[in-house]
C-alpha cells in the first residue's frame, strides 16, 4: 500500500508536467524586464514644445488624443529616409518602375499572414524540452539553426564566383 506522502508527491509531479504542458504564445527569446522599474526601450521622448505662429493654428484638443509634441516613430523614420509621412503606405507614381521591376515574378498576395502562421507552426514545434520551458531557458538560436546561413562559405563561394564585396574583410593569404 502506498503512503498518502507518496501519492501527495507523485499528484505534484504530474500537476508540474502537465502545467509545463499549457498553451499559450511559444517565446523562444524570453525577453523580459526582471525589475520592477520601467522598461527602458518603452520610453520615447517627446518633442520640445514650440509656440505656432497663431493661436488659431493649435488643434482642437481631444481626449486622449495624440498632441504636436508626441513622438511618431514612423513618420520620423519615412521622413529621415526622404519619403513624405502624410503618404505613408502608398507607393508614389515615380516609384512605379520600381515596383514594376520587383514584381516581375509575381509577387504573392497575402505573404506577411502566411510567413507568420508558418512561424507560428515553427515556434510551436521547437519551443524547447520541458526543462528548458519550466526554467525559461532561451531557445531561440537553437530552434532557428537550421535556418541560419554559413555567412563565411557563403562570402568564400561568392569570392570563387568572381563577385565582389567590398563590405567584407579582405580575402587572407592562403584563401
Amino acid at each position: 500500500m502506498r503512503s498518502a506522502s507518496g501519492a501527495g508527491a507523485g499528484a505534484a509531479l504530474a500537476l508540474l508536467l502537465l502545467s509545463a504542458c499549457g498553451g499559450g504564445e511559444p517565446e523562444l527569446m524570453n525577453l523580459r524586464s526582471t525589475g520592477a522599474g520601467p522598461d527602458e526601450f518603452s520610453i520615447l521622448p517627446s518633442r520640445p514644445l514650440q509656440m505656432p505662429e497663431t493661436l488659431a493654428a493649435l488643434p482642437a484638443p481631444t481626449p486622449g488624443g495624440a498632441n504636436l509634441a508626441d513622438p511618431n516613430p514612423e513618420a520620423d523614420a519615412i521622413a529621415a529616409l526622404g519619403g513624405n509621412p502624410n503618404r505613408a503606405g502608398s507607393i508614389p507614381a515615380a516609384d512605379g518602375a520600381v515596383v514594376s521591376h520587383v514584381s516581375r515574378y509575381g509577387a504573392q498576395t497575402g505573404i506577411r499572414q502566411t510567413l507568420a502562421a508558418e512561424d507560428y507552426e515553427w515556434r510551436r514545434s521547437n519551443d524547447g524540452r520541458l526543462l528548458e520551458r519550466i526554467f525559461n531557458v532561451n531557445v531561440y538560436y537553437q530552434a532557428y539553426k537550421p535556418m541560419a546561413l554559413d555567412q563565411h562559405a557563403e562570402l568564400a563561394r561568392w569570392r570563387a564566383a568572381g563577385a565582389r564585396n567590398p563590405s567584407a574583410p579582405p580575402a587572407q593569404a592562403g584563401e
